[in-house]
């Protein structure tokens, strides 16, 4: 719980002070955790059909019908989510340590962030943090897994232990000597054979950061404005999406998807809102946060084409991409009611794919995806557990 309750407070101080500035005047931004634009697709134009032929009017009927079921940017219908649990299975270990699992590799930071533990086929590596360094993520896709340290004094850059799964001599450190240096804290994201990170650009602006863990190449992409910076990163094969946010009290935050040196709103998002945001194939999934002082209290949409959904409340910070869907985590509703997973697939269905057991106070951690499989943590007054299930 302490996990989560840390994180939501770093998240309100980002927002509230977004740079300072280090004696040397370059920026030193706050902020903690994109991609091309997701304009809406354009209707077809009406063709006449050729002579002997019949117009499919049954598929025709059934697309539009399918269409006017989602409603619009400003008033998007809303959707009760039908039960279909997955096929969930215990994580071995302690509970209190934060675990990823991916095919047949299991990434395990240990409470605390003092040591982290890759254990695949052929053996185990063990990562250990020195006495100024915590580890901040675990991170583990397909083919890469990932280890960020951060210095706890935030005086040095932070530096990613990657390692390409199942070779010999595929590791990479990614760090303020790098090509495209790191910097303090921030938001790290790893998807699509990509590593996200932030770096500072020219003018001490606060910017975007990939590499191409294949060819081994990086390049700063999008900077924001001066006092600007971002977080929440993530990262689809549709793309890379965050969340922007200004220096205003309170401030304006924007979720975006970046496309080279530019970044595009969300469409349909309610303006300075926005919390997290994941691109789907032909949509995309988000969060708001209507109240500043609530800001664990999310509320959901999704983007299906043209057509928008209201998907209910949920907690903000447990938005995830995993095997074509999005997942996001709903506390109890009411006393006594379970806490929930969700699922948003790229075919207009709500489902709950986990459900906390008894009757007591729960809550979820951010799911986390490696891959074709998801992992979350429950914390229940019934019960902890840590359970992983296959999605892809």
């Amino acid at each position: 719980m302490g996990r989560r309750l840390a994180a939501l407070m770093a998240a309100a101080v980002l927002l509230a002070t977004l740079t300072g500035c280090t004696d040397d005047g370059t920026a030193r931004p706050a902020a903690e955790q994109s991609t091309s634009p997701t304009g809406q697709p354009s209707s077809p134009a009406d063709t006449e059909a050729p002579e002997g032929t019949e117009t499919p009017e049954s598929t025709e009927t059934t697309e539009t019908e399918d269409a006017l079921d989602g409603g619009t940017a400003a008033s998007p219908a809303p959707v009760e989510p039908t039960m279909n649990l997955l096929e969930w299975t215990r994580v071995p270990g302690p509970v209190t340590s934060t675990v990823t699992r991916s095919g047949p590799w299991t990434l395990s930071v240990a409470e605390g962030g003092g040591r982290a533990t890759l254990q695949g086929p052929g053996g185990s590596r063990t990562f250990v943090a020195d006495s100024r360094q915590q580890i901040s993520d675990g991170l583990i896709d397909g083919d890469w897994a990932a280890v960020v340290f951060q210095d706890e004094q935030e005086t040095r850059p932070a530096t990613a232990q990657v390692v390409r799964l199942g070779t010999k001599g595929g590791d990479l450190t990614v760090d303020g000597s790098s090509k495209v240096p790191t910097t303090t804290g921030g938001t790290w994201a790893l998807g699509d054979g990509t590593l996200a990170h932030p770096t500072i650009g020219p003018g001490g602006s606060y910017c975007l950061a990939t590499v191409d863990l294949a060819r081994r190449t990086s390049e700063r992409t999008w900077c924001a404005e001066k006092r600007h910076g971002f977080n929440s990163a993530q990262i689809t094969p549709e793309g890379t999406s965050l969340m922007t946010f200004d220096d205003q009290q309170p401030s304006c935050r924007t979720v975006a998807h970046v496309a080279g040196d530019e970044v595009f709103p969300f469409d349909g998002v309610e303006k300075c809102l926005g919390w997290e945001g994941v691109l789907l194939a032909d949509g995309a999934v988000w969060s708001v946060v209507p109240k500043q002082n609530r800001v664990e209290e999310a509320r959901y949409y999704a983007r299906s084409g043209d057509a928008y959904f209201d998907l209910g409340p949920g907690t903000s910070g447990t938005l995830a991409w995993c095997g074509g869907a999005a997942y996001f985590a709903q506390d109890p509703l009411r006393d006594g009611d379970p806490a929930r997973l969700l699922r948003w697939t790229p075919e207009g269905e709500l489902e709950v794919v986990y459900e906390t057991r008894g009757h007591g106070p729960a809550f979820l951690t951010e799911p986390r995806c490696g891959a074709d499989r998801i992992t979350v943590t429950a914390v229940a007054e019934s019960g902890d557990e840590q359970v992983s299930a296959l999605v892809g």
